[in-house]
């Protein structure tokens, strides 16, 4: 009787001690609920789109702007004996292409349609050499000077379906009066960039019309409708650049029209002028809540007769949290195979 006893008693201290051993292994292997918390797919979208503003904020935004560029008489000369139509730009192209936006002027059509109405300094590029523009990264171009016309109404327009063609826009003309005084809009990295171009320069006959091609003009007649324009835009946009061919040319200092319309075009919401046609490198200046490079010079062009006309400014622009935080002038020295070469590594 009393082994039996002591056997009940055994088996049931055996069964009770497995019991606990099997509920103890449990809780270690079973995980609480509480611990597997999993975010709502709402709460990480929310995050994520947070993240994303707060990059796009703080993103920099580079422009590049230069000076006039000619591609015609002994510049094309040396694009065909060196059998490239990027020789212009060789030494100068990665550079460029850090810019997001590279602007310039171009001194006259390229085409080869029409013939020649203007001067003895009438201006008409290859059509091949397009190919330099697009490899050195310009992607907008002012045609508003008074080289617009030296080859006629024929040689501009095809000057429009080129450079259409190959993915630059331009500014400053059109094939109407609506084309030509409207503003090439550049939307980057989530900020709204304008440019118009206007200039004084040639003819005031060249101007664009409702039934005309023709090129942005501007003087003292229509200057407080231009003013009306540059208000509207920059209404529209986050940066404003306006472009202005005028001034005196190898003149080193701006005439009074150059300064009263970028003075304008500052207080009416620009935040930058850029001006051309002058050949020579004139002030840069603070004014107001604006900048203003009265004359960027040249940057690939064939005047060698004096050490002034073979340089001219390249314009880094850098823009953050969608304002103009700095604006760096850098000289450009054209070499005497007429290549824009630069100095300062940026």
């Amino acid at each position: 009787m009393l082994i039996k006893l002591k056997r009940v008693l055994f088996w049931t201290f055996l069964l009770l001690f497995l019991g606990a051993i099997f509920f103890i292994g449990s809780s270690f292997l079973i995980k609480p609920s509480v611990i597997e918390v999993t975010p709502s797919p709402t709460k990480i979208s929310e995050t994520s789109f947070l993240i994303k503003e707060i990059s796009k904020e703080n993103e920099s935004i580079t422009i590049i702007l230069v000076g006039d560029i000619m591609l015609d008489r002994r510049v094309e000369y040396m694009m065909k004996k060196n059998n490239d139509w990027r020789w212009p730009f060789l030494k100068i192209a990665n550079d460029l292409k850090k810019g997001d936006i590279v602007f310039g002027n171009l001194e006259g059509p390229i085409s080869d349609k029409g013939k020649k109405v203007g001067s003895i300094y009438s201006f008409r590029a290859n059509p091949k050499a397009i190919e330099g523009l697009t490899f050195a990264g310009f992607n907008i171009l002012s045609l508003a000077n008074n080289h617009a016309f030296d080859y006629g109404r024929e040689a501009l327009e095809d000057t429009f379906l080129r450079l259409k063609n190959n993915g630059i826009d331009y500014v400053g003309a059109g094939f109407n009066e609506s084309e030509a005084y409207e503003p090439i809009i550049k939307e980057v990295k989530g900020l709204k960039i304008a440019f118009l171009a206007y200039t004084n320069l040639g003819s005031p006959h060249w101007a664009a019309t409702k039934e005309s091609l023709g090129i942005a003009w501007v003087d003292q007649n229509n200057l407080e409708k231009i003013k009306k324009n540059i208000e509207k835009v920059k209404k529209e946009v986050d940066i404003l650049i306006v472009s202005l061919h005028s001034g005196e040319e190898y003149s080193f200092k701006p005439n009074q029209f150059q300064i009263d319309f970028s003075k304008m075009a500052i207080d009416g919401g620009a935040n930058l002028v850029v001006g051309h046609h002058p050949h020579v490198i004139q002030p840069i200046e603070k004014y107001k809540e604006g900048y203003i490079a009265y004359s960027l010079g040249n940057f690939i062009f064939d005047q060698d007769f004096s050490k002034e006309t073979m340089r001219g400014v390249l314009l880094k622009v850098i823009i953050e949290e969608g304002k103009i935080k700095e604006v760096v002038p850098i000289e450009v020295k054209i070499n005497q195979y007429f290549q824009p070469e630069i100095h300062i590594v940026f």
